[in-house]
């Protein structure tokens, strides 16, 4: 077997296990929570189907069991649990919590239980001693038992891509969340794919049956539409979910990274209380939290060392063309560095005003921005240096 022939099912496996991994913290936090469990059953059930059909793994689990073609009802029994997860899914989003919307789920459930033990059923009455990696479906496609092992997971998974799909064109024209709408478009693509998949095991078996060899259909043509719904019908559940708290991971760690500089700045000064050590597990939320809060102590402690009439004097001395933001930005890392000196220096400001402090927490990304452009910060101390020698002279 050629290892490029491995290469489509290692890659949606991988990226299907990355997804489970990332999911498992959220399943600890909220295990109670249905739709967090059925994820995780989904994603796992998809991973299993890929790391099954995947032909070394077949040939492997070949020979560890003894049991010719043992793959068959494995990966058919994940694939069956895997929709009847993202039918129930889907229902739980459509719907509100109902005990008819609850007995519905249940009838899905049990009716595919029942699929799955059929399967194992007819798995072990047919008699199937050939090993087949790649054309078990066609190979088989006449045997007795065999063919009904086969049948009933086609038809099992296309109902299910049939009515979700059916479920989903309805539901799309009322969903508004954005994150909500590009699931559902991925959910549609993946179980249409799901459909296309079935539709030409179906017509490779029918063209057996019939004497005619279509097996590429089978063997070639339709394993492509599988790896694409578990991919698509996988992301579709996830982007919701993720989306929104990867949304706010970007904003949290935009913050977190704007704040940097302004927290070097300040943090010189001694601390008033201990702080707590974070490893590198802690949510980013908590960082920020931390961050924000070691500024904040900083302004309180050089509030007697904040001047106005200083931050007054650098903002009408910032250059031109900035933003009324931006002056602001540059007068107040101004002022807070003149603080600083005066803190070490152990003066305090001669009009001391406790509300500038409160004005400078209002606008912390500005002053920490413009505390990466030292050389304007110097303008301005060159420039009230400069006002201030003119004031002396004429005096």
């Amino acid at each position: 077997m050629s290892p490029q022939f491995h290469i489509p099912y290692i890659i949606p496996t991988l990226l299907l296990a990355a997804a489970l991994l990332l999911k498992f913290p959220t399943l600890i936090r909220a295990w109670r929570d249905h739709d967090v469990r059925a994820t995780t059953v989904l994603l796992t059930c998809a991973t299993m189907v890929l790391v099954v059909i995947t032909p070394v793994n077949i040939q492997r689990l070949n020979e560890w069991t003894g049991v010719p073609n043992i793959a068959s009802p494995w990966a058919y029994s994940f694939l069956t649990v895997f929709c009847a997860t993202g039918l129930t899914m889907i229902m739980r989003w459509r719907e509100e919590p109902s005990a008819r919307r609850q007995r519905r789920i249940r009838l899905i459930y049990w009716t595919y239980a029942g699929i799955v033990a059929a399967l194992w059923v007819t798995f072990l009455l047919a008699h199937v001693p050939e090993p087949r990696i790649y054309d078990l479906d066609t190979y088989y496609a006449s045997t007795p038992w065999m063919r009904e092992h086969i049948l009933l997971y086609l038809l099992a998974h296309m109902s299910s891509s049939v009515v979700a799909t059916g479920m989903l064109w309805k539901w799309f024209p009322e969903v508004t969340n954005p994150w909500l709408r590009t699931g559902v478009v991925c959910l549609q693509l993946g179980f249409a794919s799901g459909v296309i998949f079935d539709i030409l095991k179906l017509l490779a078996i029918g063209a057996r049956w019939s004497g005619t060899d279509w097996d590429g259909l089978s063997t070639f043509v339709a394993p492509p539409f599988a790896l694409l719904e578990a991919i698509l019908v996988a992301a579709g559940f996830i982007v919701p979910q993720a989306g929104p708290s990867l949304h706010q991971w970007t904003r949290t760690r935009r913050e977190y990274r704007r704040l940097r500089p302004l927290w070097r700045e300040v943090n010189s000064l001694p601390l008033t209380a201990a702080t707590a050590r974070f490893g590198l597990w802690v949510p980013l939320e908590l960082r920020l939290v931390q961050r924000r809060q070691r500024i904040h102590d900083a302004l309180r402690i050089l509030t007697p060392y904040l001047d106005r009439d200083l931050y007054q004097r650098a903002r009408n001395a910032a250059p031109d063309g900035l933003t009324d933001d931006e002056k602001l930005g540059l007068a107040a890392a101004f002022t807070i560095r003149a603080a600083l000196q005066a803190h070490r220096a152990g003066k305090p400001a001669s009009t001391p005003v406790q509300q500038l402090a409160i004005e400078l927490h209002e606008h912390l990304d500005a002053i920490s921005k413009a505390v990466q452009r030292p050389r304007q910060i110097d303008g301005i101390r060159q420039r009230l240096t400069s006002t201030e020698s003119i004031d002396t002279h004429a005096t």
